[in-house]
């Protein structure tokens, strides 16, 4: 069966829409629960570090393991479908359960919670996530038509970051009156979120349609599947580059308000800073799809790691700049370059990765994008359960104090780890992809013998 016809509207509004509520829900957890959890919770960061890091490690555990048992799932829904509906009763519930700790739990105790909620936080999107991104490349086998579904996909979820934002502005409001007031903002807001995303996740179950003839396109055991992942000389290479790219740019949410309180000095400009991202990020997709046809996608990858680096590389200029006003300048023209190369990459790498699955067709005859798409997740989370632990012992050990100005020494700590590493990895990163070869041709050409040895069969 042939899926290379442009898709429908509404199916790409189905697949697209969930994301607005998992954006928002990420974004709150990755920019904002650090800073509650230390500032307001008082939990201190070597502590929230290592839960974050164990999430991160467990999450690259379960990860494979949905990816795999949904590739092998029979269900009236379909064996992607079924999975996102299954995901919205603890999607919800641990996004509020992270938001919404006892007001009389302390000490161990509270730990314990936060560390449930996070965990549980991580494990709970793994049964969305991974499934919802494998049925992306069901839905077409065009290799442009695929920039086109993803684009769309990363910019709602880039709508459901901005609309974090105003969130996260909120919070900080709050943290001026008192930390009472933060905790019921805070349960206000993720339970409004976590019945939205419930919606919104079961409209894309009633409205989207799956393959049938790729019910049952799996026959092997979890090693064996994941052992022709890593044999495909394509995947293998961009897990590679996937995992040193999140070695770099693993802590950049996490550390984002960190350096606009503690580094640039402008605590209240944060949101305006974090918009300077996301709204390039957002609204640069409709021009990446074109550019992609035009240059190709790996190209536009590859441009997309270069600038992301560049971006965040002179972010370690900061602690060396005397005026307050000319860091405030600097960090919005990069976050604004940055959400630019974040567009193209949220537009073209899932696409990427959905014509490396076509090569493993090619190569065996299955359908594994749970497999992949889990493989892809494995080394991300990996990298960054590992970056996040080491942040919060790099905040612990250099000195950090919350809520003080910090040392030099601090400040150029948490630009290290911000900028300096960012380029670095990003730059490694797009040399090694410079030997990607899985370009639109050879990828009609391996469309073509699929397409002629199932029309056979």
């Amino acid at each position: 069966m042939s899926t290379a016809s442009p898709l429908h509207w509404l199916q790409i509004v189905a697949y697209s829409a969930p994301t607005v509520g998992v954006g928002y829900m990420y974004l709150l957890i990755g920019l904002y629960i650090m800073k509650f959890s230390t500032d307001v919770l008082l939990i201190s960061p070597a502590i929230m570090g290592t839960i974050f890091g164990i999430s991160r490690v467990w999450d690259a555990i379960s990860d494979p393991l949905v990816g795999y048992v949904s590739d092998r799932t029979q269900s009236s829904l379909g064996r992607r479908r079924s999975w996102l509906l299954w995901s919205i009763v603890p999607v919800a519930g641990m996004f509020i359960m992270v938001f919404s700790p006892p007001a009389g739990l302390q000490g161990t105790a509270l730990v314990i919670w936060m560390a449930i909620g996070v965990i549980g936080f991580y494990s709970a999107m793994t049964l969305f996530m991974v499934p919802h991104l494998s049925l992306g490349p069901e839905l077409t086998n065009d290799y442009h038509e695929r920039s086109r579904l993803y684009g769309f996909r990363h910019a709602a979820y880039t709508v459901g970051s901005i609309i974090a934002l105003i969130s996260m502005q909120l919070l900080i409001d709050a943290e001026q009156v008192s930390s009472e007031k933060v905790r019921e903002t805070a349960f206000e807001l993720s339970t409004l979120a976590g019945l939205i995303t419930a919606a919104l996740i079961t409209f894309a179950v009633i409205k989207l349609r799956e393959r049938h003839d790729l019910k049952v396109r799996v026959g092997q055991t979890p090693f064996g599947a994941f052992k022709d992942v890593w044999s495909n000389p394509h995947a293998r290479l961009v897990l590679v580059v996937t995992f040193i790219e999140n070695i770099g740019s693993a802590v950049i949410a996490l550390l984002t308000l960190y350096i606009c309180q503690y580094v640039v000095g402008k605590p209240s400009l944060a949101p305006l800073i974090i918009l300077a991202y996301m709204v390039p990020s957002s609204l640069s997709v409709p021009l990446w799809i074109p550019l992609s046809k035009r240059f190709g996608k790996i190209r536009l990858w590859m441009f997309s790691m270069m600038l992301t680096g560049l971006s965040f590389g002179g972010m370690f200029a900061l602690p060396f700049m005397e005026s307050v006003s000319d860091r405030t300048w600097l960090i919005f023209i990069l976050a604004f370059f940055a959400g630019l190369s974040a567009g193209c990459g949220g537009t073209i790498a899932p696409s990427v990765q959905s014509d490396i699955i076509d090569f493993d067709e090619f190569k065996t005859g299955e359908r594994k994008e749970g497999s992949y798409f889990a493989a892809f997740n494995f080394v991300q989370k990996s990298a960054i359960g590992v970056m996040i632990l080491v942040t919060g012992w790099v905040l612990e050990f250099s000195g950090f104090v919350p809520n003080e100005v910090q040392t030099f020494g601090v400040q150029l700590a948490m630009v290290t780890l911000y900028g300096l590493s960012p380029l670095i990895c990003y730059t490694l990163g797009t040399w090694l992809f410079s030997r990607f070869s899985l370009d639109a041709v050879e990828h009609q050409r391996i469309r073509s013998l699929i397409d002629a040895r199932n029309e056979g069969a």
